[in-house]
């Protein structure tokens, strides 16, 4: 799957997703590290993303 394909993917299935992540997220009686789950997920997608680029794909 191209790179290209696979953020169009992430985004469709971010917009679908993102109320259900937003209520969870801000929650008052969830822990204090919520938010910091989605963004440790995003790390570690885009350091998988890059990790698996060769090094002609510029």
């Amino acid at each position: 799957m191209s790179n290209r394909t696979l953020l169009i993917l992430l985004a469709l299935v971010g917009y679908v997703f993102s109320p259900t992540v937003f209520t969870w997220m801000i929650n008052p009686t969830g822990a204090w590290y919520r938010p910091f789950i989605l963004w440790f997920v995003l790390i570690l997608l885009a350091i998988f993303i890059q990790t698996r680029r060769k090094p002609d794909d510029l």
